[in-house]
């Protein structure tokens, strides 16, 4: 197995798809059509983000209602497929365009310095998670720890040189 180094989840594998060899897959990237180019070639990983199979090669690929179907070069049949369900596809991170001004990837997240938009700092990202209404932060304050969904309406600003956030907190959110 090659060490694919620094690499980003790109999508998750759901299942086999037909008679043709072709494995639908839940795209985690707003470049699918990018991403999922015949030749590219991305790594198998598990929950715990480590690499189990790969490089696998894009022969071909599609949209498929909010889906993608691809078929790995060399995987003709279900049993080859099979095992690859629930697992995620990752691709080197230096093949990935980087995100846009404003945006961050999620793992980039912890660490960053939570402020008011008075400069008030607030506290430090120490983790995330996915909820069913989005992302939430879990941002550890002077006091106390708190939970901040990460959305629009709070977070104002995200600069990622110097890994701060600006937020505009609800009332009763955080003890001051």
């Amino acid at each position: 197995m090659t060490d694919p180094g620094r690499h980003l989840v790109v999508g998750r594998l759901r299942k086999p798809h037909g008679l043709k060899g072709e494995m639908s897959l839940f795209p985690i990237t707003d470049q699918p059509d990018e991403v999922f180019t015949p030749g590219r070639s991305l790594w198998v990983m598990d929950l715990e983000g480590q690499v189990i199979a790969g490089p696998y090669e894009i022969e071909r690929s599609r949209g498929y209602h909010r889906e993608w179907l691809v078929k790995f070069r060399g995987l003709q049949e279900r049993v080859d497929l099979d095992p690859l369900r629930g697992q995620f596809l990752a691709a080197p991170a230096g093949e990935l365009a980087p995100p846009a001004d404003g945006e961050v990837y999620l793992h980039e997240l912890e660490g960053f310095a939570v402020r008011k938009q008075d400069g008030t700092a607030l506290g430090v990202v120490t983790g995330y998670y996915e909820l069913p209404s989005g992302f939430t932060l879990e941002v550890q304050g002077p006091k106390r720890e708190f939970m901040l969904p990460f959305r629009k309406e709070f977070v104002v600003e995200v600069d990622r040189e110097q890994r701060r956030m600006v937020v505009e907190l609800p009332d009763g959110l955080v003890d001051e």
